[in-house]
């Protein structure tokens, strides 16, 4: 229990001790990173614009503030408590705050859930890094309707072949080069690897992010448009109050900011590990928090839906963001690049841009496997990363052969959506009523930067296990019932 005896400080990474970060802005970099991926820029625009746009916000930052930006402070701070103890996972870090046997098993979900995750996740990131390569080749130039493109994409991920693609091989290209840069960076290790990853790829990253949002804003009315960019800007955010009075847009902005803040994967947890004793959670949960809000809200916020209302319509760009995210960023954004001076740089960056975000988020999800292998099998990380890796590439076959019957849809629900909001329901009940919500604050304040308000003891014993519960109520109900009973689903549907 912590207090109870005296806890040694981690040293730097020699023979036997754990690896540690090499610097205060490389840890805050790769944190953000594992954050900032997919769903800033394509996922936070099409729920924003279809939960109420700008009336939106309001449930998203009361759940920021009240969900999100807690969890993050008790992920931070369960994870390097159990770092210094020797656990880079939570079934260790789990049963530190509780000395029950049950424990462990609970927290092998932080081990179980990011690898599912993590196994179709690198299989759309494949997908960022070859259209990246055929915006800058131009290989889709010429294909100027959403239907073109979709059998353009249909094509490239293996549902069909067609006139574009007759064969799975550019698939199996860009997904044997995107496995291969996630392996080389978590080989690497922590401060050789991971954190290299972030230093380089976070600030192309960002500037790539502000370019693209500079050019939509300054995009003149095209001439082959039906409307202007500033009546996207008003369609993202101008407020529809009405959406407010429903439930599944309150759940839908707690998801979100969920799935944004990469919460209840056991993912930070694993990351805040390689922490010394002393090192402080406090100011840089906050600050990881604050850099992927601002590439969500301020960039994903400005690029993707705003062109979209330009170029289409208020009516048909509502209806793209009903057929899903990767209608938006894969079907219509490509039809754009090719109406704009430029498109095929700017589409270039876009799709790279997305590369970046998804290849940071993708190495932090692989990491608590590793890591657990390397903590409690003392193996060495070589070992711990070629198995880690070739169970991942036995289980892609199983997505990527069985992807057009929705395989990948199922995994996202149960592992990525519904798994997340149990996991992290149990982390805050664990954390806040096992361990206690005293002992807990003052392990959060230890060598502490930041002085955390007192009014968020209340918030973390009381209303965030509230909110979660709720949150999780509410997708039982609405949504995983029926979806278990497979209510309202075409056995027979291809995509």
């Amino acid at each position: 229990m912590l207090g109870a005896k005296k806890r040694k400080a981690a040293g730097p990474a020699e023979a036997g001790g754990r690896a540690q970060w090499a610097s205060r802005i490389g840890l805050i970099l790769a944190m953000a990173g594992n954050a900032v991926g997919l769903a800033n820029f394509l996922r936070f625009p099409v729920k924003a614009a279809a939960n109420g746009g700008g009336a939106f916000m309001i449930p998203y930052f009361c759940a920021l503030v009240f969900l999100g930006i807690p969890l993050m402070w008790v992920e931070w701070t369960m994870g390097r408590h159990g770092g210094v103890h020797g656990h880079g996972t939570t079934p260790g870090m789990f049963a530190l705050l509780w000395k029950h046997p049950a424990a462990k098993y609970l927290g092998a979900l932080g081990i179980a859930l990011p690898f599912v995750i993590v196994v179709y996740y690198t299989f759309i990131e494949s997908w960022t890094l070859g259209f990246a390569w055929f915006s800058g080749t131009g290989k889709y130039f010429g294909l100027t309707t959403r239907d073109a493109m979709g059998q353009f994409l249909r094509g490239f991920q293996g549902v069909e072949q067609n006139q574009f693609f007759a064969s799975w091989l550019p698939l199996l290209l860009f997904l044997a080069i995107t496995i291969s840069l996630n392996y080389y960076f978590l080989r690497k290790g922590i401060s050789k690897g991971i954190e290299l990853l972030a230093k380089v790829g976070m600030p192309v990253l960002l500037v790539f992010g502000v370019v693209l949002a500079v050019r939509v804003l300054t995009l003149e009315t095209p001439a082959s448009g039906v409307s202007t960019v500033g009546a996207g800007m008003g369609f993202m955010w101008n407020p529809d109050f009405s959406q407010l009075g429903r439930a599944t847009v309150w759940l839908t902005a707690a998801g979100q900011v969920f799935f944004t803040l990469s919460l209840g994967m056991g993912i930070i947890n694993t990351y805040a590990s390689y922490l010394r004793e002393k090192n402080d959670v406090t100011l840089n949960g906050l600050t990881t928090s604050m850099t992927n809000e601002f590439s969500e809200v301020i960039l994903g916020g400005t690029i993707a839906i705003p062109v979209a209302v330009a170029f289409f319509g208020v009516v048909e760009t509502k209806l793209i963001a009903a057929e899903g995210t990767f209608n938006l960023g894969f079907q219509s954004l490509p039809v754009i690049f090719q109406k704009i001076p430029m498109g095929q740089i700017f589409g270039a960056m876009w799709f790279f841009l997305l590369f970046i975000a998804g290849i940071t988020s993708s190495v932090a999800l692989t990491s608590p496997a590793v890591a657990f292998l390397e903590d409690e099998f003392k193996w060495k990380r070589a070992r711990a990363v070629n198995t880690v890796f070739a169970v991942m590439a036995a289980c892609l076959v199983l997505v990527v052969a069985f992807f057009k019957f929705g395989f990948l849809d199922e995994l996202d629900f149960w592992a990525g959506t519904f798994g997340l909001v149990v996991f992290a329901a149990i982390e805050i009940v664990l954390f806040s009523w096992v361990f206690g919500v005293k002992k807990g604050w003052k392990e959060m304040h230890l060598g502490a930067d930041l002085k955390v308000p007192k009014i968020f003891k209340f918030i973390l014993k009381y209303v965030t296990p509230v909110y979660m519960l709720t949150v999780l109520g509410g997708w039982i109900y609405q949504d995983a019932i029926g979806k278990l009973l497979m209510k309202g689903e075409d056995q027979s549907r291809h995509p």
